[in-house]
């Protein structure tokens, strides 16, 4: 049983998640595919001190949530609530771990960090498990 705290963590992650995915009209939408790189590797290329702390860790975020968004819209909807949960929800979970991996990377408050080491365990964890009930039921 997970205790209140993984809860609210995961929730916190979701609601997060939620927001992200708002559509953009279509103007805002090529616009900020334009400002953004297309993956983490793109925005770890940038010249050394060519955007700064701040700007690097933007960039990152803005790949993470991006591969996220990809990873969700690639799977197909089977008509099965478990298993559509399931396929959807590996790729949250990993956009969430990815996320907290640039707070811990980027972060400045020791809190934080110590809430996005705690976020990639649990999340982690989370995958895992549904993974191994996609294998025990005869997905991927």
């Amino acid at each position: 049983m997970y205790r209140a705290s993984k809860i609210g963590s995961s929730l916190a992650v979701m609601a997060v998640a939620a927001l992200i995915a708002v559509p953009l009209p279509a103007s805002a939408q090529q616009a900020a595919s334009m400002a953004r790189p297309s993956s983490m590797a793109e925005a770890q290329s940038a010249p050394a001190g060519s955007q700064g702390a701040a700007g690097d860790s933007t960039a990152a975020f803005k790949a993470a949530d991006e591969r996220m968004m990809k990873s969700m819209q690639g799977q197909a909807y089977t008509g099965n609530a478990d298993e559509d949960f399931v396929s959807h929800m590996i790729p949250h979970h990993q956009g969430a771990v990815d996320m907290a991996e640039v707070e811990a990377k980027y972060g400045k408050d020791p809190q934080l960090k110590r809430l996005a080491a705690r976020i990639v365990a649990s999340q982690r964890r989370e995958i895992e498990f549904m993974k191994d009930w996609q294998a025990k039921h005869g997905q991927r």
